[in-house]
């Protein structure tokens, strides 16, 4: 079988508000579990359990993801602005 090559050249990647987004997904997740906390008598005679501590699983990830991502934009931004600095070698 042939090797598969891509036709043309992958496209740049978007870059959004990607610290919101994770936040926003976060807050979600959290609300549903606190929605589904006054139910899990119901949940646990019906043997659904697990959706409420999926909720709070994505809660927690998500707090890892806004620590990930914050510090990913920080050093972006670092990064961006080191290479727009001035040269403080000097030439001699």
């Amino acid at each position: 079988m042939a090797k598969w090559t891509p036709k043309h050249e992958a496209p740049e990647p978007l870059e959004g508000p990607v610290v919101a987004t994770i936040t926003g997904g976060t807050i979600l997740w959290f609300v549903l579990f606190l929605v589904q906390l006054p139910f899990y008598g119901w949940y646990d005679d019906h043997g659904h359990t697990w959706w409420v501590w999926t909720c709070l699983a994505g809660a927690g990830l998500g707090l890892i993801g806004i620590w990930y991502v914050r510090g990913r934009a920080a050093a972006i931004k670092r990064a961006a602005a080191a290479d727009t600095a001035p040269s403080s070698a000097t030439a001699e």
